[in-house]
């Protein structure tokens, strides 16, 4: 796959001014990264290959399905008059004149008084009206009612012979129709649907071994600090387990992405800058996390506050404040000849969580072309033992559970606590201009499940 085939912005950033000391609004935020980011281009996949991904056009139905009469059970095809007032008393005797198998090029004709052994799936033979199970029949053995289709050793004649049938049957039981799944011309799946097993299931069913979707986007996540470490090593003093990465890629993979994780990179301005560009080649959209405040070792900002290509006008990262907790610190921008979008995160495990749900995810989701990117939104019930207070001026997400109607807060408000997201099923919104919300009163939530 090329990778001009494969990209995802024309990216025309340009930073909303009145300079680094403006306060942006979370959705003035979010606004900036949407527009930069635009769907990527169509390819045409084979029908795995497409699993996760966005339909770019309507399927229409080229066959019908299934594309003839069928019969949905193990029995005989017979004509509804040979079998009227057929009992165990008084069976009707009819001549088997062959086998209809599924499959079958050419199935044999049923006259007056004959029946065909005809298996499930199998064409409905011409003549035939309606099936009569086998468990209604001898089975051709003469020894009253069979449980299943015999096997041809139980019935050396096999197809051949004769057969009693002790029920009758209406006419067209236990025949599937032609055309009675989907008609030929029907409109077998809408742009937009994303493709799971089901929907590919159907593609196969209609013939379909290619279709055209836009490509689950490539993301790659990046951590930064000299102070993380890999799970499994041994932590030294000082040092912590890097979770952010793995908390980002999963959730990237679980937007619809393609998602790299790249290992933690040291506090070192070069090394970072050099880490982004080699993955470049492999990215839609960079996502990092850590080093983007104020402080001294704020790696991120320092690797690509200046990074831009001068004859390349747009390009470059712009660190920003925003008016929320957690997450008051953010990056975002364009870097390489290809204008790949990238989001700079804070370090904080949940401050980089929250961030990512809000910003990231709806930027892969318009990435895939899905027409509803953000997760979705309710009104609850605020259950919790005490007010929850938010600072003035800030939009608060306090991670919680919500069912039936009510949401209750999990853990405080820190940054840095894990476990309380790991329990956690929604972010409770508290706006900007509200500083203290009573138990028993009506909340935004953010579903996360």
């Amino acid at each position: 796959m090329s990778s001009s085939a494969h990209r995802a912005t024309g990216h025309d950033h340009t930073t909303a001014a009145p300079g680094p000391d403006r306060l942006w609004s979370v959705q003035d935020h979010l606004d900036d990264v949407l527009a930069a980011v635009r769907p990527l281009d169509p390819i045409e996949l084979n029908l795995l290959d497409a699993q996760g991904c966005v339909l770019v056009d309507d399927v229409t139905v080229p066959l019908s399905l299934p594309p003839f009469d069928n019969s949905s059970m193990d029995g005989y095809a017979v004509r509804v008059t040979d079998v009227a007032g057929a009992s165990e008393e008084f069976p009707a005797v009819l001549e088997v004149v062959g086998d209809v198998a599924a499959g079958q090029a050419e199935p044999v004709a049923v006259g007056p008084g004959q029946a065909a052994r005809i298996m499930t799936g199998a064409p409905l033979p011409p003549g035939a009206e309606t099936v009569v199970p086998v468990e209604w029949t001898d089975g051709g053995l003469g020894e009253g009612p069979v449980a299943g289709m015999p096997a041809r050793s139980l019935a050396p004649e096999g197809a051949a012979g004769h057969v009693h049938v002790y029920r009758p049957a209406e006419t067209r039981a236990h025949v599937r129709a032609k055309g009675s799944d989907v008609r030929a011309g029907d409109r077998a799946l809408e742009a937009g649907t994303v493709l799971g097993p089901p929907q590919i299931g159907l593609l196969a069913a209609i013939g379909r071994g290619t279709v055209r979707v836009r490509p689950r986007p490539r993301v790659v996540v990046l951590s930064t600090g000299s102070e993380l470490v890999q799970p499994d090593e041994q932590l030294a003093s000082g040092q912590i387990y890097d979770s952010n990465s793995f908390a980002l890629t999963a959730a990237a993979r679980d937007a619809g992405a393609i998602a790299y994780r790249v290992g933690a990179v040291a506090d070192d301005a070069e090394n970072l800058r050099a880490t982004i560009e080699d993955q470049l080649v492999r990215a839609d959209l960079m996502v990092t996390t850590g080093g983007v405040s104020v402080g001294a070792y704020d790696v991120v900002k320092e690797a690509l506050a200046h990074v831009g290509d001068e004859d390349e006008p747009g390009s470059g990262v712009d660190f920003r404040k925003l008016a929320m907790q957690p997450g008051k610190p953010q990056g975002f921008g364009s870097i390489g000849p290809d204008h790949t979008p990238l989001l700079a995160l804070p370090g904080n495990p949940v401050s980089s969580y929250v961030s990512f749900e809000l910003f990231v995810r709806p930027a892969i989701r318009t990435l895939m072309g899905l027409p509803e990117v953000h997760r979705p939104t309710v009104t609850a019930t605020l259950a919790a033992d005490k007010a929850l207070t938010s600072p003035k001026g800030r939009r608060q997400f306090l991670r919680g559970t919500c069912a039936d109607g009510t949401v209750a807060p999990v853990g405080g408000s820190g940054s840095h606590l894990v476990a309380a997201l790991a329990h956690a099923d929604a972010l409770i919104v508290v706006p900007e201009d509200t500083e203290s919300v009573e138990p028993g009163a009506e909340v935004e939530v953010v579903l996360l499940g």
